[in-house]
């Protein structure tokens, strides 16, 4: 006789197709324990009947499930939760700023395909000029027409990121040691570039569109302004996901001038979130733009753009031939690819799609005075004081949830209202709700305790 399965079936109260409902209700228990190695599962028809669901949907779960290795088939046996991943607890990743994946296996050998029949050897045979070879720059200027950046491709250079493009900012525009002023809770990468520059970093007090005009105004009149520039993330800020009106921008943009700073705008979250105009557009004279692929396109598309103000053509060339960071012509070749045949078009419509199914899943975990959310953006801020923050991202670590330590998004080491940055786009569904809820019980535990 069989022995019957010890699992209590159910669906994940969530906002999903049945499917992913039951593959989320399973991996949970199992990942926490409730079921152990061994166990059986319901078999497909008896589970079906129990809720209710058509048997098709038994089965694409299971059969997800084992792709996980989380369950495994015995043929003329059954289904039972597989031993080793059932003991093992993975940490799951909540502290890693990338967007969902969506690139397939179909559309991927599909672009190498058309890639190989059209491709220019001689990028592969010959080093690429400092900033990138003027094809590529073209075609990067398209893309970032798309953001509100219109410029001429003599004014673009590329590099292999948007950290390198953000590091050459800071070296065009405040020479060996500057002076930066920016958000005063602000993106880690830039923090760490600065850091390690020996740049002097002085934090500006935000709100919820941003940094705020007025103390930036009073910052900048603290400050000399020579070898000074002002880094903003005005679409979708990381970590706080505030987005500036168009007021807001033209505020900034007009203090800059008056203090006669550079600006250096980090645009890797704007493209086609933004009906405000980039500051690159407001002030094309005075502004570094910084953007890149990952964010829009894939973790694994390497290219990074830095728009360049008139007459800083020569001093980006001379940095880069010291220090090259040109993009792989492959990584440009896909983009070209893509545009060619409108994959781009869909790509970061998908994109914002899973972006924001992630988003609604946070803030229903989470209690509203809690959570900060934009539902375009692929994170969410947990604002707090910084002991809690400190506290509760120990806590979160212990129970295999990593999240962004809260000092790394800090300007100034000492600050006292922080939090934590939560990182929706790398886990799976099933994950990112274990771990969602996990943090929202720690959260409730200190309050309480």
């Amino acid at each position: 006789m069989r022995l019957q399965s010890p699992w209590q079936p159910r669906l994940a109260n969530v906002e999903a197709t049945t499917v992913e409902r039951l593959v989320l209700a399973l991996a949970d228990d199992i990942i926490e324990g409730k079921l152990q190695g061994g166990d059986r599962l319901p078999a497909h028809r008896t589970l079906a009947w129990q809720l209710a669901i058509g048997l098709g949907t038994v089965t694409k779960a299971y059969a997800i499930l084992e792709r996980r290795g989380l369950v495994r088939s015995v043929k003329g046996r059954g289904m039972f939760v597989a031993i080793r991943r059932a003991r093992e607890k993975r940490e799951i990743d909540l502290s890693s700023n990338a967007p969902p994946a969506m690139l397939t296996d179909r559309l991927l050998a599909r672009t190498l395909a058309g890639i190989a029949r059209k491709m220019d050897a001689d990028h592969l045979n010959f080093y690429s000029p400092p900033t990138g070879h003027l094809e590529h720059r073209r075609l990067l200027t398209r893309w970032l027409e798309n953001a509100g950046v219109t410029i001429d491709p003599s004014h673009l250079a590329l590099t292999s990121n948007a950290r390198q493009a953000i590091s050459l900012a800071f070296d065009l525009a405040c020479g060996p040691r500057g002076t930066i002023l920016t958000e005063r809770l602000t993106y880690p990468g830039a923090i760490a570039l600065a850091r390690r520059k020996g740049h002097r970093l002085i934090g500006v007090e935000i709100d919820a569109q941003g940094i705020v005009p007025q103390a930036l105004a009073s910052a900048l009149e603290r400050v000399s302004s020579g070898h000074t520039a002002v880094y903003l993330t005005p679409t979708l800020h990381n970590p706080t996901t505030a987005t500036m009106s168009a007021e807001r921008r033209q505020a900034i943009v007009e203090i800059c001038r008056r203090a006669n700073v550079w600006i250096i705008e980090d645009g890797v979250y704007a493209l086609g979130h933004s009906a405000a105009p980039a500051l690159a557009a407001l002030a094309p004279e005075r502004v570094f733009h910084v953007n890149g692929l990952s964010k829009t396109l894939g973790p694994g598309l390497r290219i990074g753009m830095l728009t360049l103000p008139p007459g800083m053509q020569t001093a980006a060339e001379e940095a880069l031939q010291d220090l090259p960071f040109a993009p792989s012509p492959l990584s440009c070749a896909v983009v070209e690819e893509w545009l060619a045949s409108g994959a781009i078009e869909t790509i970061p419509q998908a994109l914002r799609h899973e972006a924001q199914q992630r988003v609604h899943l946070a803030t229903s975990i989470f209690d509203a005075d809690e959570c900060v959310s934009h539902p375009d953006a692929y994170h969410v801020w947990l604002p707090m004081p910084r002991e809690t923050a400190e506290s509760v991202a120990a806590a979160a670590a212990l129970a295999n949830v990593k999240v962004t330590p809260p000092d790394t998004v800090m300007v100034d080491r000492d600050e006292r209202a922080t939090g934590i940055r939560l990182c929706l786009g790398s886990p799976s569904p099933d994950e990112l709700t274990a771990g969602l809820t996990q943090l929202a019980q720690l959260l409730k535990a200190h309050r309480n305790g």
